[in-house]
């Protein structure tokens, strides 16, 4: 968590200083998804938060960290007068740039070769990092867009 935190600080601290106008941070749906006390049957949106606590009980780093690191970048975008939007993607699939396999490609090979806790009758939000792609450009170009946005299949 604490890498996380430091290096989206160190970045919105350097964006400030060189008076940058504009920044989009991609954050997670795990910084939406994980809150056991949201209402039944309402469907999550952007004012939901997953809850720190129990990510951090069952053992959630990722869920923490992305939870914490996007807290702590629209506080720090409010008191420190940088405009701050965060995109959180949900699974996100699609053409690779690195040759190396990364935290979504695992998930896929890790239901493929059938994992212990494969697929069980979850609902599975996956979407193309073409329209990650596009959802960024759409909240950088938009000078209104601010907070927060989904980005998950409807």
């Amino acid at each position: 968590m604490i890498p996380a935190v430091k290096g989206t600080l160190n970045t919105l601290q350097v964006c400030s200083s060189m008076k940058v106008q504009k920044v989009v941070v991609v954050s997670s749906t795990s910084a939406v998804q994980f809150n056991p006390n949201w209402p039944h049957g309402k469907p999550k949106d952007e004012s939901c938060w997953s809850d720190r606590k129990i990510c951090m009980d069952n053992e959630l780093w990722y869920f923490v960290a992305k939870t914490v690191a996007e807290e702590t970048a629209l506080e720090y975008a409010e008191n420190n007068g940088l405009h701050v939007v965060t995109v959180c993607p949900c699974i996100v699939f699609g053409p690779q740039l690195q040759p190396t396999v990364n935290t979504s490609s695992e998930l896929l090979i890790y239901v493929i070769k059938g994992g212990p806790n494969a697929i069980s009758d979850m609902s599975w939000h996956i979407v193309d990092v073409h329209d990650v792609a596009d959802a960024l450009l759409l909240v950088y170009e938009k000078p209104e867009l601010s907070g927060r946005y989904i980005c998950a299949p409807n």
